[in-house]
């Protein structure tokens, strides 16, 4: 059964638009089975829908022959040579895993400038593809990207049918007097998702054991394919930089000490470093600074996109009140809701040459915004880096977002 996403609205009301809709994002994020939705909902209103998959290697062959060829699966729509903003009555096709195209970029490029409004494409593609830059160059303004990650931890309650407790999450976050008799079965929910992250197969798995099983499987099979996709030859190297990283979380990324424990040059650490982002497992912080001088370094932060990649990575899997990377579990989770909040161009961190730092940075106009500290314990909180960043910025509020229930502190639920 299907269970819908909060990406899936947006889609849906995109499917209006000329434009070709291309989900993308890790694998093993339910891509295919948004795919697949999106497919019945079309067909139960009378739209003109095929589907195809290129991991058949007959449609696959023909299609890598010429674009043209894949009509021999699906109806060809009328060609135009002229078109509008919006669709009218296309034909739609489903295009499932476009990656494994000889050149995806040519093959949606070329079907859209000839048949323009009259085939609609919406197609799934995991990292290969996106690692191309032709594939964003060749089609500006052909396509809008949408980037389903792994579930949020308000997909997570629906997927578990904890639906009540997300009811409770939204009374929590929309009212600052709200205490809920819940709060600690939420909490209870927050940690295991902290734990094993979000990828619905792992979440729709009761037993933690195979919960385990299935992270190992996607580190150890999907991530491969991601490494033989971007032409990676030593994949030990690799691993050994994720479970680096993982270690790290929260902290900076020093290009030259990687190079040197993991014993490759600093271009093969930028390598691995650029498919782990664009395979959708890692984000690098930027720094926020105004004055070069006194504002450290243009090294960034890391942080992993789902808890339990980067738990599996480190093969820690014991529960969240005995670890000793509590605090980085937290900030990890605070930065990927304030990037479903935020554009991720506004959020930064600051740190100075003095070792005064502020964990995010939200800039929402010129100088102005909001700083943000991610604390365990509210009271552990120094307040000598706060009382620099508001001397040097005044005009930035400031909040500190705490594990606990404090009534000085943001608690991390009502983020």
């Amino acid at each position: 059964m299907y269970i819908q996403r909060k990406i899936h609205k947006d889609i849906k009301k995109h499917l209006k638009r000329k434009e070709y809709t291309i989900i993308t994002g890790p694998r093993q994020s339910g891509k295919t089975s948004l795919l697949q939705a999106l497919f019945k909902e079309l067909t139960s209103v009378g739209q003109t829908v095929s589907y195809i998959t290129l991991e058949d290697r007959d449609i696959l062959t023909a299609i890598n022959n010429h674009p043209e060829e894949v009509f021999a699966y699906v109806p060809r729509p009328q060609k135009s040579i002229s078109g509008s903003g919006s669709l009218k009555q296309p034909v739609f096709l489903f295009i499932d895993e476009v990656q494994h195209a000889a050149d995806p970029s040519n093959l949606l490029k070329y079907l859209y400038d000839v048949y323009k409004e009259h085939l609609k494409i919406v197609a799934t593609g995991s990292s290969a593809f996106y690692l191309d830059q032709k594939f964003s160059d060749s089609l500006a303004g052909r396509k809008r990207i949408f980037e389903l990650q792994t579930l949020s931890f308000d997909e997570w309650l629906i997927f578990r049918k904890l639906t009540h407790l997300l009811a409770e999450l939204e009374l929590i976050r929309d009212s600052k007097e709200y205490i809920s008799s819940s709060s600690r079965e939420l909490l209870d929910c927050f940690n295991e998702y902290l734990i094993f992250g979000g990828y619905p197969e792992v979440v729709l798995e009761d037993n933690a054991e195979e919960k385990i099983n299935l992270l190992k499987e996607i580190k150890n099979s999907f991530l491969k394919r991601d490494m033989d996709e971007s032409g990676i030859s030593s994949p030990e190297k690799f691993y050994y930089l994720l479970m680096i990283l993982a270690e790290q979380t929260g902290n900076l990324v020093n290009k030259n000490e990687l190079s040197n424990t993991i014993g490759v040059d600093n271009k093969t650490i930028d390598k691995y470093l650029f498919t782990l982002q664009k395979c959708f497992h890692i984000e690098l912080l930027k720094p926020f600074h105004s004055n070069l001088r006194r504002e450290l370094t243009k090294m960034p932060k890391v942080y992993f996109k789902d808890s339990g990649l980067r738990n599996c990575a480190l093969n820690r899997f014991f529960e969240f009140k005995s670890r000793e990377d509590k605090g980085a579990l937290l900030e990890n989770y605070i930065y990927n809701r304030l990037s479903d909040i935020y554009d991720k161009d506004e959020i930064r961190f600051w740190r100075t040459t003095y070792n005064k730092e502020i964990d995010f940075i939200i800039s929402t106009s010129i100088r102005k915004g909001l700083a943000i500290e991610a604390k365990m314990i509210c009271s552990n909180l120094k307040y000598a880096s706060q009382k620099k960043f508001i001397e040097q910025y005044p005009e930035y509020s400031y909040e500190v977002i705490s594990y606990e229930i404090d009534k000085h502190c943001k608690w991390v639920l009502k983020l």
